[in-house]
């Protein structure tokens, strides 16, 4: 087990460090490769939400590669896909299945998102918690 760079935090196993390693990685290598190629050769012409959300998620694949070094640093970074994905899953598909309103749209884009369920048995809950929501301002 690893330490906790403070003493009131809970210690994170090694294994979930390395598994929130290869999140980070599968974040940066297969969103990455997406998005980039959307951004590099696809991108003229598009809507300005478009571009705006490529954007995004391209930075967002570039921010994961830090993750990879150093995955306590970056925890927030992945709680934060945590949350975008999960609310668009409940919010927008889950309505939408259950309205019988589910598109190709709605299908391709939850076909990418549904992934991250994985993250929530990775993310040291524990350690967030004591970080993030129980520690002294």
């Amino acid at each position: 087990m690893r330490p906790a760079s403070e003493p009131n935090h809970p210690q994170v196993a090694m294994w979930r460090i390395n598994a929130m390693r290869l999140v980070f990685l599968l974040m940066a290598l297969v969103m990455g490769s997406f998005v980039w190629n959307n951004l590099l050769f696809h991108s003229a012409g598009i809507p300005v939400a478009q571009g705006l959300s490529r954007s995004m998620l391209g930075a967002l694949a570039l921010m994961s590669l830090l993750g990879v070094r150093y995955p306590m640093a970056m925890l927030p970074l992945m709680l934060y896909e945590l949350a975008w994905k999960t609310v668009w899953l409940t919010a927008i598909a889950l309505r939408a299945w259950l309205a019988g309103q589910w598109t190709a749209d709605i299908d391709a884009l939850y076909r990418e998102c549904i992934g991250i369920v994985i993250a929530f048995f990775i993310v040291p809950w524990r350690y967030v918690w004591a970080r993030y929501f129980a520690q002294p301002m």
